[in-house]
């Protein structure tokens, strides 16, 4: 089922439970796709769903923070617990030893056409990175893959 389609059966859920809340978190994601599909002219495919998803993650994550450092801590747990509703629509987020996994081959890969990479090599490795998490098919949090692959270059 696509994402769109169980958001909506979820939003009668919500309202049936006279859950606001949920109901209106719910609304807001529904109110993104359909804007989103609007501007499109098409039907959204399941990635571009997701990337609207991530996005409003991302959104939320930065008002929590900007909330906590503004010492408005009602505000950054109501945004905590909508990241913490869209996140059961996406898929499971890849670990930290999946992500280090796939860098490290990615790397090892980089070092057999040449030279070893360095720090200097940020930009590439994190292209050969990005290509190969997408294959794979993994769901990751790209400022972990971007300090992972620090780490290793800097080894």
């Amino acid at each position: 089922m696509a994402i769109g389609e169980k958001i909506g059966k979820d939003i009668i859920e919500a309202m049936k439970a006279r859950d606001s809340f949920r109901t209106e978190t719910l609304r807001m994601v529904k109110s993104a796709l359909k804007s989103k599909e609007i501007d499109k002219r098409e039907a959204l495919t399941e990635s571009e769903e997701l990337a609207v998803l991530q996005t409003m993650v991302k959104q939320r994550k930065d008002a929590a923070e900007q909330f906590a450092k503004g010492n408005r801590p009602e505000l950054a747990q109501k945004e905590q617990d909508e990241i913490k509703m869209l996140e059961a629509y996406m898929p499971k987020t890849a670990s930290e030893e999946e992500i280090r996994a796939v860098v490290q081959g990615a790397l090892h890969t980089m070092a057999n056409d040449g030279a070893k990479p360095g720090p200097k090599d940020m930009g590439p490795a994190m292209r050969v990175v990005q290509q190969r998490i997408m294959a794979d098919g993994l769901h990751v949090d790209n400022k972990l893959v971007s300090s992972i692959v620090k780490e290793e270059l800097a080894k």
